[in-house]
């Protein structure tokens, strides 16, 4: 596995959009539900989640593949250089597309060896979608994506980032949960977030 994008691709205006700030937010709260003791964080990015963590107190550790990001270890997510059960929460976010689906098992198993409790995830997911909110006073209110039923798949074509991504054809979210169960997970969870509907997150315990 070799990068496949240029550094400066996480660092711009662009990138950092409101909708991706969001997802930054939900990967932090995520992590911190779990209070582990130990964090890795697959695919660092730019890096905001990570330093955000590490302020917090929180015992994170990043690897990627890239050196010029500057994560703790480098290293590709295929061979990952820890021993079994290292670290009771291991995070990866919007990494698993970046790889051929036939070796995103290696990946997964990989990344399920060490782990020793819980495994957070973030895909992308192309389903159509409704977006409800309904303002409450002196509530939170209602927010809700309620999936477009009866849309056909178009097929992924390879854009020198993705090579496949939920909801097109062939990558129906049913076939990915099987994928996640296949590797003796217990999914807790799985949503797309409100605000950013592109990234969809899976909240995986490991079974004993």
């Amino acid at each position: 596995m070799n990068p496949q994008v240029d550094p400066e691709h996480y660092f711009n205006t662009d990138y950092d959009s409101k909708e991706r700030f969001c997802s930054y937010w939900q990967q932090i709260y995520e992590i911190s539900q779990f209070k582990s003791e130990s964090v890795l964080e697959i695919g660092i990015g730019n890096g905001f989640v990570s330093r955000y963590l590490k302020t917090r107190s929180i015992n994170i550790t990043t690897l990627d593949i890239d050196r010029r990001l500057n994560p703790d270890i480098t290293a590709s997510a295929m061979n990952i250089p820890f021993r079994d059960d290292s670290f009771q929460t291991v995070a990866c976010y919007e990494l698993l597309e970046h790889i051929p689906y036939k070796d995103t098992a290696k990946v997964l198993s990989e990344i399920c060896r060490v782990a020793k409790e819980h495994i957070i995830l973030s895909v992308p997911d192309v389903n159509r979608y409704y977006r409800i909110y309904i303002h409450i006073p002196k509530t939170k209110g209602f927010k809700k994506l309620v999936p477009v039923p009866g849309i056909r798949k178009p097929k992924h074509r390879f854009d020198g980032h993705h090579y496949w991504e939920i909801g097109k054809a062939g990558y129906s979210l049913k076939k990915i949960v099987n994928d996640l169960e296949k590797q003796d997970l217990q999914i807790e969870r799985t949503y797309r977030v409100y605000e950013m509907p592109y990234h969809r997150f899976f909240i995986l315990r490991k079974n004993k």
